[in-house]
């Protein structure tokens, strides 16, 4: 379930944007089955995903994690680290290796205090990605623990 076209980065930020942001990203990879974040832990960077899929989850008392999404190419991991308090609100882990631009969570923050516009553009992709993330795990706990029927879908 990857999230929709207006959340990935190339379509979500105008060119300039993008390549301003891209200017103080790095490269990194990982192999499958690596913790990127857990939950409550500080959200002090973020990544663009090239190559591979990472899964989202969230922690249930008493149960395993439930996988929230499947995020691919092109999708942004992380949304905590522009909200104070810069705590991750769910869990992610490789599913496959994967290949990633990383960024610094300050440094990106500092880019968006000095220019309005940028800062306007990465909050409004940011907070679409939000949104999405939080329908996507309203419907997956759902699909997973309500009784049949009782979700609307859509």
């Amino acid at each position: 379930m990857n999230a929709p076209a207006t959340t990935s980065m190339p379509r979500a930020l105008p060119a300039e944007h993008r390549n301003r942001l891209l200017r103080v990203a790095r490269e990194v990879s990982f192999p499958e089955g690596v913790r990127l974040f857990e939950e409550g832990g500080r959200a002090d960077r973020f990544w663009i995903i090239r190559t591979g899929t990472v899964d989202l989850d969230m922690r249930v008392p008493g149960r395993r994690a439930a996988v929230i999404e499947s995020l691919g190419h092109n999708d942004l991991i992380g949304w905590s680290w522009l909200y104070a308090p810069y705590a991750w609100h769910l869990g992610a882990g490789t599913a496959s290796p994967v290949r990633a631009y990383e960024f610094d969570a300050t440094a990106v923050r500092a880019l968006c205090q000095a220019d309005p516009e940028f800062g306007r553009t990465v909050a409004r992709w940011v907070g679409e990605v939000v949104a999405h993330r939080l329908q996507a795990a309203r419907t997956r706990l759902l699909d997973l623990y309500a009784p049949y029927g009782s979700g609307i879908r859509g």
